[in-house]
């Protein structure tokens, strides 16, 4: 039976960057609610919020200080519950961040933990005791550095997979566990609809947290792969469905960097034991330097064949057992029309995200858009550190270049100008007016230069624009169910293929044909189409047949 959450689309909102209502430069609820007639007539179906709870902000509120409270920066709980039912009104559901790996410091449970080590909550965190003057294990934090912090105050370290001011939560303690699912049942009182779980596979640490695994030239141990898909998931996930998901209709979605085939096929299964769906990373890291010491601080470009090999699987590997997430932009990745598309000329940007737009939408499973790509936004390329705001890429420029001399300063910009996060983070282009129509004042992070040009009112007067072609790809998935429950496969020869992507969709009555040109070159392919099959999207106005234009997209139906 077809799950109402299959054919959906998700638009994700990062708040802080969204709309600014109020003139401090910071996006807000009131900003996001006076701007979901917008995201209406895209056409998506939940609207997925990047956390909003109260939060020092040291890791741009994935480090939570209240899990039942508002961050002022954001507005208050009134603001909440008008966004949401404004949201409801049109048909809109709410998804909210779950960060339930770890938590700040200043978290009431954290600031109890450390007072002592017979304190009720001490138990509610990892700690752990030294090795000879050293921390407890080898393990590297995600923002470079140990992780694991020294406590002075009783001479233990505590576990951090992220920044230190973000200490992990012990999921072996059920106390911790029913803690979390209280909340998860107080927010679905309220009336939310769903939760994206953030690095949810990480919460089962490995009994004895033994040393991890080091590639040469590392100072630290690989932690996130020592921990991902751990002994107790599985079952802390079921237990987190019998009470919170079964109680309600909620869609569910797992952040699982790490994340199998097989492991997805567990977490995703569509008996609905766990989660709906998970988010994986492979396509993701298929542009990493082979170099681990810079990991994704390179300019390497992902190959066509890597990406169409990698999407493949995952298309085949769940079919029928579990749920695919699609996506190819959020709040951690840079944009997806300077990554895989081409964004030089106004042309090449325009036609090469439609291109991508219609590989993705049309494969089985349900599609992400990240706010700003359905107008094509790009990277931002910052000329100077100093506009940069993300911790990873600040952290990760004086590790390379000041510490380790790895690369020049000049050669690390670069890097962050293809892969910083800041590239998604940059404030939403609403129209030419100062600041993109996103504040009056000046933004917490630089507007992308290209504003002027790129913008939400340019877009929805074209109606040839990147905003319209998304619409209609929404459209064609909720009015074609072969796009939803239709097997997938490669056209026959296309696996080797080094310029274009072919591939189909079918059920019982009806084959999409989805043929993708991927360069910048006129190439000629020919595949065999039915003559009464009729063109129902392209970004091209007319189908030159075996001629495929640059960036050509189209899809068949017959």
């Amino acid at each position: 039976m077809e799950k109402w959450w299959q054919n959906a689309v998700v638009y994700q909102v990062y708040p802080r960057s969204y709309q600014d209502s109020n003139g401090d430069g910071i996006g807000d609820l009131p900003g996001i609610t006076q701007r979901l007639a917008y995201i209406k007539k895209l056409g998506a179906d939940i609207v997925w919020l990047s956390p909003i709870y109260q939060s020092p902000q040291v890791d741009n509120g994935y480090d939570i200080s209240d899990y039942r409270a508002i961050n002022p920066e954001f507005g208050n709980m009134a603001d909440f519950e008008d966004l949401l039912n404004k949201a409801h009104s049109l048909g809109l559901k709410i998804m909210m961040d779950l960060v339930v790996n770890h938590t700040s410091d200043e978290h009431h449970w954290f600031q109890q933990s450390r007072q002592g080590k017979d304190n009720p909550y001490r138990d509610y965190y990892i700690w752990r005791d030294g090795q000879d003057g050293h921390a407890p294990n080898n393990w590297g934090a995600s923002f470079t550095g140990s992780a694991w912090q020294l406590d002075q105050q009783t001479g233990q370290y505590y576990l951090h997979l992220f920044a230190p001011q973000q200490p992990d939560l012990n999921w072996e303690n059920p106390n911790v566990r029913h803690s979390v699912y209280d909340m998860m049942n107080w927010w679905a009182a309220k009336g939310v609809d769903g939760f994206r779980m953030d690095v949810i596979n990480y919460i089962s640490k490995p009994a004895g947290l033994p040393d991890a695994k080091k590639a040469p030239g590392q100072l630290y141990g690989d932690a996130g792969a020592t921990v991902a898909n751990g002994p107790r998931i599985h079952e802390f996930l079921q237990e987190m469905n019998q009470n919170v998901m079964s109680q309600h209709k909620l869609v569910t979605v797992g952040e699982a960097p790490g994340v199998t085939i097989e492991e997805a096929k567990r977490y995703a299964n569509l008996n609905g034991s766990e989660l709906n769906m998970v988010f994986q990373f492979e396509h993701m890291g298929l542009d990493e330097s082979d170099n681990p010491v810079l990991g994704r601080w390179t300019d390497r470009q992902a190959t066509l064949k890597d990406l169409r090999a990698n999407l493949t699987k995952w298309q085949t590997g769940l079919a029928g057992t579990a749920w695919n997430s699609l996506y190819w932009n959020n709040h951690d990745q840079p944009r997806v029309v300077s990554r895989f598309g081409n964004d030089a000329t106004e042309t090449d940007r325009v036609l090469s995200a439609k291109m991508l737009a219609t590989m993705l939408h049309l494969q089985q499973g349900t599609p992400y858009i990240y706010e700003g790509e359905e107008i094509g936004m790009t990277n931002a390329h910052f000329a100077s550190l100093d506009d940069y705001r993300d911790l990873d890429a600040i952290n990760a420029y004086h590790v390379l270049v000041d510490d380790q001399h790895v690369v020049t300063s000049k050669q690390m910009l670069k890097y962050l100008g293809m892969r910083s996060r800041d590239n998604a983070r940059t404030p939403m282009q609403w129209d030419a007016s100062a600041n993109a129509g996103f504040s009056t004042h000046t933004p917490w992070l630089k507007t992308n230069a290209n504003y002027p040009t790129i913008n939400v009112e340019q877009a929805l007067a074209d109606p040839n624009s990147i905003f319209y072609y998304y619409q209609k790809l929404i459209q064609l998935r909720h009015t074609l169910p072969v796009i939803t429950n239709g097997t997938y496969a490669l056209v026959a020869g296309n696996e080797t293929d080094e310029q274009v992507y072919a591939y189909t969709r079918r059920d019982a009555t009806t084959t999409l044909l989805v043929i993708l040109n991927a360069t910048q070159e006129t190439l000629s392919r020919h595949y065999e189409v039915p003559a009464d099959a009729q063109v129902i999207i392209g970004n091209y106005a007319d189908d030159q047949g075996d001629t495929l234009r640059p960036y050509e997209a189209k899809v068949y139906q017959f």
